[in-house]
């Protein structure tokens, strides 16, 4: 209870909680309430409203491009994401986590006919989308916001349920955010120890480093348990909250994994590729996950794809960890019964009593599938991608077909 009352006071997940409760007391009568019940479509002539959206052509504010210096990301499984999504003349699809942009360009390269919808919750990806704009002027909307920012962000546009063709979710941390030592993501670099994917986009957020400096160490022992899967979580927990009577205050990635790897320091770990694997390495994805408030926001992700996808759309979304491809897994085959979110390492839930009965309505709607799975097992990269690009090799590929 502790690791699920620390989630929700630090990262804001009890805003999402709430929304996900919400949800699922409107999804029974299949509106929700914050969206437009107006009919409209971005194709209609003369259509206009404050964003600039009208007619057949998205437009937006437009902003200086982002810098050429920045890292350049590698799509992963970019054919598959063509496959599967199968962008044709007229297609609207909703890249959910835009990055670098390079599964939006090869959406856009593969038909000169589709349009995208590019939302991330980084600043720096939004420029690259701004910029990519100024490639496209006619066919890329760059949306800045999280995921449970979205339904705010396209009622503004007014977007309505079943709008777009298809959906694309690039989880994960995009090769720029590692690439940059100053966002503090980096184990090999040293920087401040923040790894805010908002970057300073909302300064209340905490970072990594105001994590570390008032957790208790029970807190600390849930989240890099079940959030970093950490097999030491109780040696790693006691070893960082005792380190703040020994010496300065842990905010730099070099300090926290020096200290991890001091922690194991008979420790050897491998990747996938049984390349030497950083012991910190668990310790800086549970941190992540917490400040970023992921599990949440993508369990809410999933309910917003399933609203906004057209009968027959189709959703693929790539993972890079267990936790990521559980909620996913869990909403393609249907088994979140209360429609509540995932609780993955939170140690709540919510069930009914063994005397509580159900409604036929209750029992229709519990049982009806919302997804069709097009794949009957994950989909893996090549082994020839995972040579070429090694951030691949923990890649999942889930799609699916809205019903």
């Amino acid at each position: 209870m502790a690791g699920h009352v620390l989630v929700r006071a630090l990262s804001g997940g009890r805003l999402v909680r709430s929304a996900c409760r919400r949800w699922g007391e409107l999804s029974a009568n299949n509106e929700v309430k914050c969206l437009p019940f107006r009919s409209y479509s971005l194709l209609d002539e003369g259509s206009q409203t404050n964003h600039g959206v009208g007619g057949s052509e998205f437009v937006a504010p437009r902003s200086d491009p982002a810098d050429a210096s920045t890292p350049r990301h590698i799509p992963v499984m970019a054919e598959e994401v063509l496959e599967f999504l199968a962008p044709r003349d007229g297609s609207v699809i909703l890249d959910m986590t835009f990055g670098g942009g390079g599964h939006s360009r090869r959406l856009l390269a593969a038909n000169p006919g589709v349009r995208l919808v590019c939302l991330d919750r980084d600043p720096l990806a939004h420029r690259l989308a701004l910029a990519l704009q100024e490639e496209h002027p006619r066919r890329v909307l760059p949306l800045l916001g999280r995921f449970s920012e979205l339904p705010t962000l396209l009622t503004r546009l007014k977007i309505k349920r079943g709008y777009f063709d298809g959906v694309l979710m690039d989880l994960g941390v995009s090769s720029m955010q590692f690439g940059t030592a100053e966002r503090g993501f980096m184990l090999s670099q040293d920087g401040p120890l923040d790894m805010r994917m908002d970057g300073g986009r909302q300064p209340e957020q905490i970072t990594a480093a105001d994590v570390l400096a008032h957790i208790d160490e029970n807190s600390l022992y849930k989240v890099l348990k079940f959030y970093g899967e950490e097999k030491n979580a109780r040696l790693l927990s006691r070893g960082l909250v005792e380190s703040r009577h020994m010496f300065q205050r842990l905010d730099t990635t070099r300090g926290l994994a020096t200290l991890v790897s001091s922690l194991l320091d008979d420790t050897t770990r491998t990747d996938k590729l049984g390349r030497h694997a950083h012991p910190a390495t668990k310790t800086f994805q549970a941190l992540r996950i917490l400040v970023n408030n992921e599990l949440n926001e993508l369990d809410y992700a999933m309910r917003l794809a399933q609203y906004y996808l057209r009968p027959q759309g189709v959703l693929v979304a790539i993972s890079f960890h267990s936790l990521e491809d559980t909620i996913v897994k869990r909403h393609l085959q249907g088994v979140d019964m209360d429609h509540t979110p995932a609780t993955i390492g939170l140690g709540v839930a919510k069930h009914r009593t063994a005397l509580s009965t159900y409604t036929k309505a209750e029992i229709d709607s519990i049982t009806a599938k919302a997804w069709k799975q097009l794949t009957k097992h994950v989909v893996l990269p090549s082994d020839e991608e995972v040579a070429s690009n090694p951030r691949a090799r923990s890649a999942k590929l889930r799609p699916a077909l809205r019903l």
